[in-house]
């Protein structure tokens, strides 16, 4: 029996895989293509995304491979009329990127390849039941044969399609947009400036988008991801199926049939909306696509669970979709991680879908709001807001079953169930550099940092204590301590405030513990900080 069997080896599964592996649990990995897609399908990755790529210690490859994504240039009918600057509070460790999904999909394998987990290429799931003590699923493997497979627990990352979500009978309720688009990876030779997105619409009489082109930058030479509506002599309206999709599927994503944009189809759309006169060239893939909205009514099922396209489908705007869901895995994977030593809460299990199908549902009235808009809106009122939502850096747990409530009259700084936020200046005692927040929770799970602006050394050793006898030693500790505090005799590894950045984030008066969840949220924040109350809260967690 395996512990996990992921189906789907997009960035979602392959994230899945990876943080299930990198805690040490079993775990098959299949997926019914025979090799990785060449396609610079989803390109933007947020700066949430690139943080839980620190956490498991994969981000260095991701910037090596990576655009910055600066901005976007808005034209309407040939005019300029807005340059949006894609800029966030300096404490955020991270920018905008752009990486093709393909890329994402290497790093993402090759970082799993290190747990000695190779992606099953060609293994299509057919079937699966389920009982009290796991699954089992039917396999039909590269070479045509059936494996049958038991495992304790199942993950759905297979997409818009999924087999595992119509398998559970789950519904997706939504709909389909009428539009059809195009989708090219083309290199362009514009002297517009390198790093900044381009949306270029044209307006008729009415005032309605009847023409439009978006740009992402990709890595490379003036290369570009370039979308745009389809022509008419490429529309599958009035095929069987189309454009209602009668025959009950999803209308969403690449379409097949031999529709192939040319060059010259994405030239001619250049030459009408592109800023300034461009030629096109160096076409590496062109595809067809649709965009539905379509949300699952829960995200697991008993042992089954599902996650990314297989649970929520929108329109592009704003790159939300793939950053939810390799989010939607990397909350999962840490509470199957314990489930499967026994190790897990009452209600850890069912925390995945109270915490991430709220999330869900936001992302697809968002987008589809922006996307009937004309694309994400200006708010010159609050832009730091609108940047920061963007970024999903505003992603957060309030109601959760294993989020403590927040204190009365809880101050300033971050509360149960929202990011913990990175922060600089920390100094030890042997390291003859700043260090930060960030650098400290890498590649770890559950850790408790310990605040103090004065003596509390064996209280704070008493709570590590608590914490390790509650969780069963899954709990690590650090202290860190204002500029000029004494460090006392604590065992724990003890950190300087040297800029005062942590007191100034995290809104600490006096002695203050936080608990960090693997997936980078604060699961408790208690002030002051005792024992009973973090054991109370441990116990919604794990059993020790």
């Amino acid at each position: 029996m395996t512990d996990v069997l992921v189906v789907g080896a997009g960035p979602v599964g392959l994230t899945a895989a990876a943080e299930l592996r990198r805690r040490g649990v079993g775990c098959r990995l299949v997926d019914r293509l025979p090799a990785r897609l060449p396609y610079a399908k989803a390109v933007g990755v947020q700066p949430r995304t690139l943080e839980i790529w620190d956490r498991m210690g994969l981000v260095r490859a991701a910037l090596d491979a990576a655009v910055p994504m600066l901005g976007q240039l808005l034209y309407v009918n040939g005019a300029e009329q807005a340059r949006i600057e894609l800029e966030l509070p300096k404490e955020v460790p991270y920018g905008f990127a752009a990486l093709p999904q393909y890329e994402t999909e290497r790093i993402l394998e090759e970082f799993l390849g290190r747990y000695g987990t190779r992606i099953e290429r060609g293994t299509e799931l057919t079937s699966f039941v389920q009982d009290a003590d796991g699954v089992t699923a039917r396999l039909v493997t590269a070479s045509g044969g059936q494996e049958e497979v038991r495992c304790r627990y199942l993950v759905g990352c297979d997409g818009a399609h999924s087999t595992v979500r119509k398998a559970l009978g789950l519904t997706f309720e939504g709909g389909a947009f009428p539009e059809e688009y195009m989708l090219a990876d083309v290199e362009v030779d514009w002297d517009l400036p390198r790093g900044y997105g381009v949306r270029s619409t044209h307006r008729g009489a009415d005032g309605g988008v009847d023409d439009l082109l978006v740009c992402i930058p990709l890595p490379g030479t003036s290369r570009y991801r370039m979308s745009m509506l389809v022509p008419p002599e490429l529309s599958a309206a009035g095929r069987p199926g189309e454009p209602g999709r009668p025959d009950g599927a999803v209308a969403h994503g690449l379409e097949g049939g031999g529709r192939t944009p040319t060059t010259a189809h994405i030239q001619a759309v250049v030459d009408r909306l592109a800023p300034r006169p461009a030629t096109v060239s160096a076409m590496r893939w062109s595809s067809v696509f649709r965009i539905s909205h379509r949300l699952v009514d829960r995200y697991a099922d008993g042992r089954v669970f599902v996650a990314g396209d297989a649970a929520h489908i929108h329109p592009p705007t704003g790159a939300q979709g793939m950053n939810t869901g390799i989010q939607d895995a990397c909350n999962l994977a840490w509470k199957l991680a314990l489930a499967v030593r026994g190790a897990a809460g009452p209600r850890l299990l069912a925390s995945y879908d109270a915490e991430r199908r709220p999330v869900g549902e936001e992302v697809v009235g968002r987008t589809v709001r922006h996307a009937t808009r004309g694309g994400v809106p200006a708010d010159p009122a609050d832009p730091e807001t609108l940047m920061l939502r963007e970024a999903q850096l505003l992603v957060g747990y309030p109601d959760s079953p294993v989020v403590a409530r927040p204190a009365a009259g809880a101050g300033p700084g971050p509360r149960p169930g929202e990011r913990a936020p990175d922060c600089g200046g920390l100094t030890a005692d042997v390291a003859a550099y700043p260090l930060r927040l960030y650098d400290l929770l890498r590649d770890r799970d559950h850790v408790l940092v310990l605040y103090a602006d004065g003596p509390a050394e064996q209280e704070f050793d008493d709570l590590l204590a608590a914490a390790r006898r509650a969780s069963g030693d899954r709990v690590e500790g650090l202290l860190v301590l204002a500029d000029g505090a004494p460090a006392g005799a604590t065992r724990l590894p003890v950190y300087r405030d040297g800029r005062g950045e942590f007191a100034r984030l995290y809104g600490t008066d006096g002695a203050t513990a936080f608990l960090v969840r693997p997936d980078g949220y604060l699961g408790a924040r208690l002030t002051p900080p005792t024992p009973a109350a973090l054991t109370a809260h441990l116990s919604d967690v794990f059993v020790p």
